[in-house]
Parts: structure tokens; sequence; C-alpha cells
């Protein structure tokens, strides 16, 4: 069950309360900087995680007049479409609603998850992919830094992983160990701790136990959340 803490009384509440039920998941992003970016990236990763779980997810957007030039950079980072919502009253049949909002935004009526802010210290962002990845190593509720330093280090992990997944999908597949699979769902349903599915990640990659059939599995099973496009280079030359 997916646990998120709301930034109102700073208590763990349940992201869908009713089993199936409808969860409104409502992004507001009032500009289209680094900040509202993540955001809106927060908000994805909600979305993709109750969906896992099952629970059926309605996305809205609601913000500022820059949105257009937000949904492009949010697009080329693989993000899901989120609807407009000029009026974020209460929708029909749904369970719950979720305002995701930065730390010093709005304050909606109703479960919140506050987003830390962002701070750009080099304007290359290189691949778009590389950028989510920087966002994503910090919780979001932390503020990212994101210098050359870290975009290298998040470049170069993305290139390690996808050779890494498209060596072991030439290997017969393996199920994902129980073991591991229950670890990255404890992870991403304890408050959307995404740094501690990377750490799973990096365990499988070197652990010594694991068939690379089973390393193949579980990378491309967590990458439904992340949506980093971990199995972009199957097929590719080694």
């Amino acid at each position: 069950m997916l646990r998120i803490i709301d930034a109102r009384s700073h208590e763990p509440v349940d992201a869908a309360p009713a089993r199936r039920g409808l969860t409104r998941v409502v992004v507001h992003a009032h500009g289209s900087d680094t900040t509202n970016l993540r955001v809106l990236l927060v908000g994805d990763l909600l979305v993709r995680a109750l969906e896992l779980g099952g629970t059926p997810v309605w996305a809205l957007l609601t913000g500022g007049r820059r949105q257009a030039e937000l949904r492009a950079d949010a697009a080329t980072l693989g993000m899901h479409p989120f609807e407009d919502s000029p009026d974020v009253g209460a929708g029909l049949g749904e369970a719950q609603a979720v305002h995701v909002v930065a730390e010093d935004g709005p304050l909606p009526d109703g479960v919140r998850i506050a987003v830390a802010p962002v701070e750009v210290d080099t304007p290359d962002h290189s691949d778009p992919t590389t950028l989510r990845l920087a966002l994503l190593t910090r919780h979001h509720s932390t503020p990212v830094r994101l210098e050359r330093a870290s975009l290298g280090d998040a470049r170069d992990t993305l290139a390690r992983w996808r050779t890494a997944v498209a060596r072991w999908a030439r290997q017969p597949s393996r199920p994902i160990p129980d073991d591991v699979r229950g670890r990255l769902r404890d992870a991403w349903e304890d408050d959307l701790d995404v740094p501690g599915v990377l750490d799973v990640l990096r365990h499988v990659e070197t652990g010594p136990d694991l068939a690379d059939g089973a390393r193949f599995e579980t990378y491309a099973y967590a990458d439904r959340l992340l949506g980093l496009e971990l199995t972009r280079d199957l097929g590719s030359p080694s």
C-alpha cells in the first residue's frame, strides 16, 4: 500500500485509501523553471506508483500561464500527459485527491505532497533522461542542486545501466527474486522513496548470487516507475 507524508499534518496517509478506488492527482505548477518541472515529475512518479498498484488515476495539471513550456519539457523527460484542470474542486467518484505542490506553493485543501526546490548551477542539462535521473537521486522532500558533476554522474550511470541491461537481455530470462521485488515496492511505497529504489538497483547490478536474466527483469520492472528508458539499447551490438 502506497503511503505518503501529508505536508499538512506531517503524518503518513494512504495514497489510495479505497481498493481500486479512483485517486485524483493534481499537480500545481505555476511556472516552467526546473523546480516546477520537478513538481510535475513527482506527480508523474505518483501516477506511475499508483498504477503499478492497480489504482485508477486521474492526472491533472493546474497553474500559471507558462504551462505550454512546462508540458514541452515534461514530454522530453518521458512524463505522463496531465489533463488541464482550471477547476480543482472535487471530482466525481474519486476516493481521494492528492495535491503535489512546491514547498512555497499553493495550499489546497486535502492531502498534499510538498516538493523541495531545485538549484541550477549549470544551464547544460544534456540528455533529458540524464536530467530525469539527476532529479530522482534525491528524495522529493530534499532540495536538489544540479551541477556538472551530478549531471555527469547521472549520465555515466545511465550509460552503464543501459549497456548492462542490453547484455543481460541476451541471457535466459529468470524471475525477479521475491525479496528483490519486495524491496523495490517497499521503497517506492514508502513516501515515493525513489533513491531507495536506485539503491536496490545498484545492489542488483553487482550482487553475486543473481542470474543475469533476473537482473534484466528487475531493471525492466523498476523502470516502469523510473521512466529512464533502461531497455533502450536492447539489440545494440556489444
